[in-house]
């Protein structure tokens, strides 16, 4: 729905021989070519910055060409024609999820009775921490309650340079753990959550690597459930679901709330039951390490290592599962400032993997015509935003009288294009979720909460075709105790 200098040449496993931090394209000889993240040198940085300001000039030049052609009404009708459609298409994907949650979703939360599955590999806990320490001990807490045989499960912690006393308070609440492992990494390392997962990833032994963020408490039998579809040796990684615990703390966190019932009970399972390809979504989920280290490990190049890793494993013939029922809890942005940095980044990240990646999706040997599809528009999903503001841009210019007249009943079906699809996948996530009744209510300040969303994705994409220089940055955390269920005024 969400990753500064870089490790240096020893601290990832180089695939190609590149040392200059880019994203190359490399022959995985298994039929096509994928890009594939390089080791790089310690100078470089992991700062989105690579910029294609190109755009601008080609998206004007379009622009001047079509008004030249057929004047500037024919041109503004043929803008407003074109972002229609691309609406049409997103409704129709919108209802089929929600169709899809509605008819099966339900039943695979309470009905499917448990599996015994006698698949029990070596699985090692990544989890990277940046001044947690509001959240250390019920992150060990949940870590240490978690149902899998000790003999088969290692935990390793990383301090990446907090400045806090997260580092402290790591090794205070693990020692006499051992099967848990602290690292702490110096400041200025660089690479943000993934240069962490990488420093990690060098000492993990576990043959599955699950991964979980500091405010993450998982239930008791999350791993069980997450390892077991890598009995399938199709399958590369599984993601799972996310639940806010903290939505009774701002009428913000209650609609985040909402829409992570929207995005794993809905959108991902949608993708799941459709296409058979949903989303890894960085926390919560698990990836086979096997496949991790071929593909070099977790890109410090990208804020959305997440997204990164997906599309690295479709492009390697490889499979990604969604286990509704393997869930954990996270905190949820408790102000509008965090939610605006949040979303920026996963923006910034999910909209720089399209620049990267979408030339790949259609040259793949392993993806069919109608995955390559899907994979378009899950890569442009960040992007609808940025076409919402055009819109507006258009309707304005068309009230002041440039291009033909806008009424009010051509509106009518833009609006409900724009918004019956997004609010349909709330309402079946809802009830899919037997969510209380009060949170219906929420749903009113998904509107304004989506117009600020438009404006930060529409900015996120300018500053991604300039290349402006932008870093891994994390969400604050608010002081909600997640073992008391309020919010403290001191840390102890």
């Amino acid at each position: 729905m969400a990753a500064a200098g870089t490790p240096t040449a020893t601290d990832a496993t180089p695939v190609s021989g590149s040392t200059d931090g880019s994203v190359s394209t490399a022959d995985t000889g298994l039929g096509s070519a994928v890009p594939q993240v390089t080791a790089v040198a310690p100078a470089t940085t992991s700062a989105v910055t690579r910029g294609v300001p190109w755009t601008f000039m080609l998206l004007a030049g379009i622009a001047a060409l079509t008004v030249g052609l057929f004047g500037v009404t024919a041109a503004v009708y043929a803008g407003v024609v074109l972002i229609n459609a691309v609406f049409m298409v997103f409704f129709l994907r919108h209802v089929a999820f929600a169709a899809a949650a509605a008819r099966w979703a339900q039943r695979d939360l309470f009905e499917t009775p448990d599996l015994a599955v006698e698949y029990s590999p070596n699985v090692t806990v990544l989890v990277a921490c940046h001044n947690e320490e509001a959240v250390v001990a019920s992150l060990v807490r949940g870590l240490v309650a978690l149902h899998y045989s000790r003999s088969r499960l290692e935990v390793i912690l990383v301090d990446d340079g907090s400045s806090d006393r997260t580092g402290e308070l790591l090794d205070q609440h693990t020692a006499g753990l051992r099967h848990f492992t602290v690292i702490h990494r110096p400041a200025g390392e660089g690479g943000g959550k993934s240069g962490a997962l990488n420093t990690a990833l060098e000492q993990a032994r576990g043959e599955i690597i699950v991964i979980f963020d500091a405010d993450h408490i998982p239930r008791r039998n999350v791993i069980g459930r997450l390892v077991r579809h890598f009995n399938d040796p199709r399958v590369g990684a599984v993601q799972g679901r996310c639940i806010v615990r903290n939505s009774v703390h701002s009428t913000l966190a209650r609609s985040i709330a909402i829409d992570y019932f929207s995005g794993y009970l809905v959108n991902e399972y949608g993708r799941q039951a459709l296409f058979a390809m949903p989303a890894y979504g960085g926390a919560n989920c698990a990836i086979r390490a096997e496949s991790l280290r071929r593909l070099g490990g977790w890109n410090p190049n990208s804020v959305t290592e997440d997204t990164d890793i997906t599309m690295r494993l479709a492009l390697a013939g490889e499979r990604v599962r969604y286990d509704i029922s393997a869930v954990d809890t996270e905190e949820g942005a408790t102000t509008l400032d965090r939610f605006v940095k949040q979303r920026y980044r996963w923006a910034r990240g999910h909209q720089q993997v399209w620049r990267d990646y979408r030339r790949c999706v259609w040259e793949s040997n392993f993806l069919s015509p109608i995955e390559k599809i899907e994979t378009t528009l899950f890569l442009l999903v960040y992007h609808v935003p940025v076409f919402c503001a055009v819109t507006i841009l258009l309707t304005m210019l068309r009230l002041y009288g440039v291009g033909p007249h806008v009424s009010v009943f051509e509106m009518l079906p833009l609006a409900s294009l724009l918004f019956a699809g997004p609010f349909c996948e709330l309402a079946v996530g809802l009830l899919v979720g037997r969510a209380p009744r009060r949170a219906a209510w929420s749903v009113a300040w998904m509107t304004p909460l989506f117009v600020v969303f438009m404006f930060v994705c529409t900015r996120a994409w300018i500053d991604g075709v300039l290349g402006r220089e932008y870093a891994w940055v994390k969400t604050k955390r608010s002081q909600w105790n997640a073992l008391g269920g309020r919010e403290d005024g001191e840390l102890g």
